[in-house]
């Protein structure tokens, strides 16, 4: 197990692992770097390759400290051997470093051989599923390497109609800017308010998008109506994947089928950058009618998108009873935060 320093060899290294993911690139811990985490980045190498990886973003607040591995660690998972190696590793780390807990989260999917056999092993270890999901635990995913006609014939019928029907009607899409950047938050901002969902501070979402925009990691594009936008998708992309982490729609102009023609843009973008797989990020906890998430569902299925179960957030803790009352006590903070901030939304 060692530390890396150098952006170049740490992101060298991940891509050459299964499923390297956004949220473990460098840029990806540099921002929350500027945000009150520090990111430390740890490489585990066999015959002078590297096998595992792990950003850990570690949170003081006070006397806690709180590790992170978002959307990790990085292995081959199928590797027992390898797979306890690594998880033994991270939790020595949490003991020395004092943390109150180290909380994962990686990519391996439920509904395999190799799911079952990580859950028993992160048990036995002495790692538990978590209280608090901080990604979705499952999401989309559309596979890429069919051709583009392949693609659009594999949707469903609506959703070619919707592409075709958009075009027919003048939306237009069009790159976004830096100079774009507070239209971005408006929609967002916008979308959020109708929707229900929690957001950020502008300033958040400035520093992201402008970070991965400037790395060309990111397709941020803006759908127009008669030169009025009307949507906004943005998607980031790490070695041949890509993933559709915001997107936005005003109210006027929903009829003309914007979001539809934006995701098509997004697949034509990814393959030619020779991206293999979309994440459309996020899906219900099962696909089931009454999920607050069925929409989204519904609208990424239509892509000819995948649902793929994950085995979700695992903590580790080594101070049991402070784990426990930290485990009672957050969700009780975030409620009440966001009562909070839906209040400021409303009245000032």
């Amino acid at each position: 197990m060692e530390t890396v320093t150098q952006a170049n060899v740490w992101d060298a290294a991940l891509l050459t692992l299964p499923q390297a993911h956004i949220l473990q690139s460098w840029l990806w811990g540099e921002l929350k770097g500027s945000r009150s985490w520090t990111p430390l980045r740890f490489l585990w190498r066999a015959d002078d390759r590297a096998v595992a990886a792990a950003q850990v973003l570690v949170l003081q607040r006070g006397h806690l400290r709180l590790g992170y591995v978002p959307k990790g660690p990085l292995l081959d998972w199928a590797d027992g051997a390898l797979a306890e190696t690594v998880l033994t590793q991270l939790a020595t780390y949490a003991q020395r470093r004092g943390c109150l807990l180290l909380k994962i989260d990686p990519d391996v999917r439920a509904d395999t051989d190799v799911g079952s056999r990580t859950a028993a092993l992160l048990s036995k270890l002495g790692w538990r599923a978590s209280f608090e999901q901080v990604q979705f635990r499952n999401t989309m995913l559309l596979d890429l390497q069919p051709t583009l006609d392949q693609l659009m014939e594999q949707m469903k019928p609506k959703w070619r109609y919707n592409i075709h029907l958009a075009v027919r009607k003048g939306v237009t899409i069009r790159d976004a800017t830096p100079d774009d950047l507070s239209l971005l938050c408006a929609m967002y901002a916008e979308t959020a308010a109708r929707d229900s969902f929690v957001i950020r501070e502008e300033a958040y979402y400035r520093d992201v998008w402008q970070r991965f925009m400037h790395a060309g990691m990111a397709w941020a594009l803006i759908a127009e109506v008669n030169g009025a936008p009307v949507a906004m998708a943005i998607a980031l992309h790490f070695g041949t994947r890509a993933w559709y982490m915001y997107g936005a729609s005003r109210d006027a102009g929903r009829g003309f089928m914007p979001n539809h023609l934006l995701q098509w843009h997004i697949i034509r973008r990814a393959k030619e950058v020779g991206c293999t797989v979309y994440d459309l990020w996020g899906a219900p906890d099962t696909p089931d009618v009454t999920d607050p998430l069925w929409g989204l569902y519904r609208f990424k299925e239509g892509f000819g998108a995948t649902f793929v179960p994950h085995l979700g957030a695992y903590d580790y803790t080594p101070r049991t009873w402070l784990y426990r009352l930290y485990a009672f006590l957050r969700p009780r903070a975030v409620a009440m935060a966001h009562r909070y901030h839906w209040a400021r939304i409303r009245y000032t």
